[in-house]
């Protein structure tokens, strides 16, 4: 499927895509790996392996799903465990087996097709792993591993099982970016040559607090220190210990530095991160991190941004935005935060030629006639200061929308291909391979920000 805006409208498009997007069809998924060995019709007996917060937000949106058979659920908390036995009773009217240990899970559950892994971070290679070689399909989510070898262990361990294995960047399976990136800024260069990245992701300090629990429902120590807590405080919040996780910049910028990869189509070749606890004193984990990344694209260098804070919401939350001298274009998995801006003068050809190109404005009235974009209300005109107008001041840029059919529940387009692709109907758009190739970068964000220097990156850093 390689559909041209100049021979299709955008209706057709999204016709295709509808199908392609959770099937791993649409140009650019990587869809290296494809299950042969599951029938269409059957049902898919799956396994779910860590139910907390993650663990039922993947649940609620495996929901509308056909044709899964959540046959057992695993998690060391029987608040957990007991959770997720009742919100599958209530689903599908029958009782899963339940099991505090995932190698008895395996061990007892002969007919499973699949896993759905949302442990915490420096369980999801060992997890994968098991699975993996007893036979299971894979859906875990990311980061891969809380170690940059685990997540090659990992990618080893897929490729030896022959078994699929998707990491949870819902993003790369999201209708609203596949179209974005297909059909706008590969497909009809509206961004021209893209010359900046910015990216964020804000977080209020409310929402950053410890998480709390109900002493009563605590935890036994020696089931605790065997699967690597200290105490039932760190069990609840892993996310804040080195050992256990990368932080903010792992637990959210993954997400978001991955867009950066994907939609540049290379990794960079450089980080030189800044970071620190300014408000939360004793964690591990810096509160806030800062990272700049530079890129050599077919185009020419770009310089990518990204910044995750636990401390404050300004800045309108998250977000990823991609700058060219023809259009920008800013993309959320929050439909509301999405935004396109075309440049109210066309690029020169060539820099040192002041002449602009004569088509830009054509092709961008070109999408909105064949309704690919939708014009918004343009911005005010910048007041002069005291009566006199600066002339280095820019006109605000022509702002555009995306069609509203775009959206979807986050994570259910990923699991959709996910499930699909077990049976034998798709290809991932996530597998561990690729994902490792575009998180890899990610593991040296805290290593700069910790040395305070540059990580100019090499083939150790970044490969298998």
């Amino acid at each position: 499927m390689n559909p041209s805006p100049s021979s299709i409208n955008r209706r057709e498009f999204l016709a295709k895509t509808a199908v392609g997007a959770g099937a791993g069809l649409v140009l650019g998924a990587p869809g290296i790996l494809r299950a042969a060995d599951a029938s269409p019709s059957r049902k898919l007996n799956v396994a779910l392996i860590g139910q907390g917060k993650q663990g039922q937000v993947l649940f609620d949106a495996m929901r509308n799903i056909p044709g899964l058979h959540f046959q057992a659920v695993c998690d060391i908390w029987d608040y957990n465990r007991n959770g997720a036995v009742g919100r599958v009773r209530s689903l599908q009217k029958h009782t899963p087996k339940a099991y505090s240990d995932i190698e008895e899970l395996l061990a007892t559950e002969k007919d499973l097709d699949a896993a759905v892994i949302a442990t915490p971070d420096f369980w999801h290679s060992p997890h994968t792993i098991k699975c993996l070689e007893a036979g299971l399909n894979v859906y875990c989510e990311k980061m891969m591993s809380n170690t940059i070898d685990g997540a090659r262990a990992m990618v080893k361990a897929m490729e030896k099982s022959g078994k699929l294995c998707q990491i949870g960047h819902q993003r790369r399976s999201n209708p609203r970016y596949r179209y974005t990136l297909d059909q706008l800024i590969n497909g009809n260069k509206i961004c021209g040559q893209i010359v900046n990245v910015n990216g964020q992701w804000n977080r209020a300090v409310k929402s950053s607090q410890n998480i709390a629990y109900n002493p009563k429902l605590t935890i036994k120590p020696d089931i605790l220190s065997k699967y690597g807590f200290k105490d039932m405080h760190q069990f609840m919040n892993w996310r804040f210990y080195r050992d256990l996780s990368g932080g903010a910049i792992s637990d959210l910028g993954a997400h978001q530095i991955d867009i950066f990869n994907w939609f540049l189509g290379t990794v960079p070749k450089s980080v030189f991160a800044t970071g620190g606890n300014s408000y939360f004193k004793g964690r591990e984990h810096f509160d806030n991190v800062m990272a700049l990344f530079d890129y050599d694209t077919p185009q020419g260098q770009v310089r990518a941004f990204y910044q995750v804070l636990t401390t404050t919401s300004s800045g309108g939350g998250y977000w990823e935005s991609f700058m060219g001298t023809e259009g920008t274009v800013k993309i959320s998995e929050n439909s509301s935060s999405t935004e396109i801006f075309k440049e109210n003068s066309p690029a020169p050809k060539d820099p040192n030629d002041p002449s602009p190109e004569k088509e830009s404005s054509l092709s961008w009235d070109h999408l909105v006639q064949r309704g690919f974009l939708s014009r918004k209300a343009a911005a005010p005109k910048p007041q002069p200061a005291g009566g006199v107008v600066d002339s280095r001041v820019s006109a605000p840029p022509e702002g555009f929308a995306l069609p509203g059919e775009l959206n979807k529940p986050p994570h259910q387009p990923h699991l959709e291909n996910f499930f699909a692709s077990v049976r034998g109907e798709a290809k991932l758009n996530c597998d561990a391979r690729h994902a490792f190739l575009s998180e890899a970068p990610i593991y040296w964000v805290n290593p700069s920000a910790l040395s305070k220097q540059p990580i100019v990156f090499t083939t150790e850093h970044l490969d298998v």
